[in-house]
């Protein structure tokens, strides 16, 4: 239920009552906003009286009458303008008049009101005040979350980026001064391991440019045949040096039609990003393995692997905005943070399903499922740029 608060000013008691017997009787629902709307009302009989009480007051509505003993309404309604306060004004008058119509509206008043009034029309014109407000309402608290979500997003990529922009920076100057190092390994150390936090920046970059362009829309999605068997081959071979240098064996397994409509470039990164990670937070000697049923009515698409895996807390937060595990075991595994929400993204533009089921210590399987012929949703919800965050 959501109140109004109501100031009415009006010098005849007959037609206070008329219109409070009006809007008390039962609340007002709204279809579009599926709510109902009950009205608190405070009565002026003076347009002295409404100045003192709108000093410590702020009403949804004012409703005024065009003809107060002692101050012109369109003064009033001019005085609320200026204060530029979240409330709209409805003007009554028994000398209705298109110069007057428009005199008030010029001066700030939203709707006009002729005397003598049915119920009807007075509940019409509060119905349309009612939407108009709550509609603004919702869209100026829309864009105080996509400010608050835009800040949040950019502090975030500022944090990530500062840390390894320090190490670089760190190491360079070491490098800098050549009487600290003489060692030509130590020199090549230090090289290899900028490289390494460079590789992370390039990552997060390229992760947040695939989710921008996902979120804001303007991203050429071209569907077609496309068999995720053969995808998941190449990002095996993507993934090879990455693997044999911790002795990590891949395995796939395809049964079924593999083949379904969707745009290849999508697809590519789901199954990079899931084989990357399970390569990444898996233990030396693991192993990762994909498997791809497409006997079903639909295609289930599963990434195991045998890494350290997550607990029930991490799992359901994995999705949050920028999460990152972050414990002993993954302290020094570097991640953007965004991977998983890229993915989780196109699932969900294709109007699939995605799940994760992981025991400490024991692995982690991700598991996706779409159909032979998924339809394309470009009406999902992305928040602004409000990530979902990643592993």
């Amino acid at each position: 239920m959501t109140q109004l608060h109501i100031l009415l000013v009006d010098s005849e008691p007959a037609m206070r009552r008329a219109i409070c017997r009006v809007l008390g009787k039962t609340p007002m629902h709204l279809h579009e906003f599926d709510q109902d709307v009950e009205f608190m009302i405070d009565e002026s009989t003076s347009g002295a009286d409404a100045e003192l009480k709108l000093q410590f007051l702020t009403p949804d509505l004012v409703i005024i009458d065009d003809n107060l003993p002692d101050v012109e309404a369109v003064h009033l309604i001019e005085g609320l303008s200026h204060r530029k306060l979240d409330m709209l004004v409805i003007l009554m008058s028994a000398y209705a008049s298109v110069e007057s119509v428009v005199m008030a509206t010029r001066q700030g008043a939203y709707d006009f009101l002729a005397k003598p009034f049915t119920p009807e029309e007075v509940r019409a014109s509060i119905r349309k005040a009612a939407k108009h407000l709550l509609l603004r309402r919702h869209a100026r608290k829309l864009a105080e979350e996509k400010r608050a979500a835009r800040f949040q997003a950019m502090s975030v990529l500022a944090h990530e980026l500062k840390s390894p922009l320090a190490s670089i920076d760190g190491y360079l100057r070491i490098l800098k001064d050549g009487s600290v190092v003489k060692d030509p390994g130590t020199t090549q150390r230090i090289v290899d391991r900028s490289l390494i936090r460079l590789d992370g920046m390039r990552k997060l970059i390229l992760d947040i440019l695939d989710l921008t362009r996902l979120e804001s829309g303007q991203k050429q999605r071209k569907k077609e045949d496309t068999d995720v068997c053969e995808l998941t081959r190449r990002a095996f071979e993507t993934a090879d040096v990455q693997a044999k240098e911790r002795n990590i064996e891949l395995t796939l397994n395809c049964a079924g039609k593999t083949v379904i409509r969707a745009d290849r470039g999508e697809m590519e990164i789901v199954m990079n990003n899931l084989v990357s990670n399970a390569i990444k937070y898996n233990r030396d000697g693991g192993r990762v393995t994909v498997s791809i049923d497409g006997t079903g009515p639909r295609i289930v698409w599963k990434v195991t692997d045998t890494g350290i895996g997550m607990s029930k807390d991490e799992m359901t937060r994995l999705f949050e905005e920028f999460y990152r595990v972050k414990n002993e075991r993954t302290r020094n595994i570097l991640g953007s943070g965004l991977g998983l929400a890229v993915v989780k993204k196109i699932v969900l533009l294709y109007q699939g399903e995605i799940t994760v089921n992981s025991k400490e210590n024991e692995g982690t399987t991700f598991t996706i499922v779409l159909d032979f012929e998924p339809t394309v949703n470009s009406s999902v919800d992305t928040g602004s740029l409000a990530f979902l965050g990643g592993r």
